[in-house]
């Protein structure tokens, strides 16, 4: 029985500057059944702030307790482990941890920093690294889905480059971790064999869903998504469809069983 769904963002609602076909009517339809609905995303190049504005420009329908972001992640991290962020990320995500306290104790946190990312600036959080900081991932992603319609080299590939010369691991705080899925369900009371996950990337989205226990995670052929990702996967996917509608008419189909 499905009792609570999570949906990615990017490349399953909408893409660059537009909507998906027909991706609003599928969340106001799976939102008129009454199951409550989270939205998990790794984007992070906005503020949740932002991101929530962006969203609402879009036409979603979405409050700020339905969107779970890494930053937000990252806030709470910082503030139960009693630390302050040393931060190679997107310029426009820097305001998210403003507002924190300075703290003797020390965290890089890295994200899709863009251009941001340059020798400097690793170089920088790979000293701080060995000078004893926690490292953090916002996300691990290998790709994502540029504006311009094309796939572009996330930070997936910088935090390896700083795992593999600092020696240290880095805790992800975004989707595939099992911290940030169970986080979203426990905030609708939602056990994880009682959930369905929906996203585009069959790593982070769905084999991370599966692997941090929901019972059902549905990959669609939109965004990042590219012919044959479901095999290449350790957890595959419970079902592959075209789209959200078709995602949600599947979620609809299978919800009592």
């Amino acid at each position: 029985m499905i009792r609570g769904i999570l949906l990615d963002l990017a490349g399953v609602v909408y893409e660059g500057d537009h909507v998906l076909p027909n991706a609003l009517e599928a969340v106001r339809q799976l939102h008129s059944t009454g199951l409550p609905i989270r939205f998990v995303t790794n984007t992070t190049t906005k503020t949740k702030k932002a991101l929530l504005a962006r969203l609402t420009g879009l036409g979603l329908e979405i409050t700020s307790d339905e969107l779970f972001t890494p930053g937000q992640a990252a806030r709470a991290w910082l503030k139960q482990h009693n630390a302050s962020p040393l931060l190679l990320v997107h310029p426009n995500l820097k305001a998210e941890f403003s507002s924190l306290p300075d703290r003797k104790k020390r965290a890089v946190i890295v994200g899709d920093a863009g251009e941001a990312f340059t020798y400097w600036t690793l170089n920088h959080a790979f000293r701080a690294l060995i000078d004893g900081a926690a490292f953090l991932a916002l996300a691990k992603n290998r790709t994502f889905m540029d504006d311009d319609g094309k796939l572009s080299l996330d930070a997936g590939a910088f935090v390896s480059a700083l795992e593999y010369s600092s020696g240290k691991q880095a805790i992800v705080l975004g989707k595939p971790s099992p911290d940030f899925f169970h986080a979203a369900l426990a905030s609708m009371g939602c056990a994880p064999e009682e959930a369905v996950m929906v996203g585009d990337d069959a790593e982070c989205d769905v084999a991370g869903a599966l692997l941090a226990g929901l019972s059902r995670a549905v990959l669609v052929r939109t965004g990042k998504y590219r012919d044959g990702d479901e095999r290449r996967v350790e957890a595959p996917p419970t079902a592959v469809v075209k789209d959200l509608p078709a995602a949600a008419a599947w979620i609809l189909g299978h919800r009592d069983g």
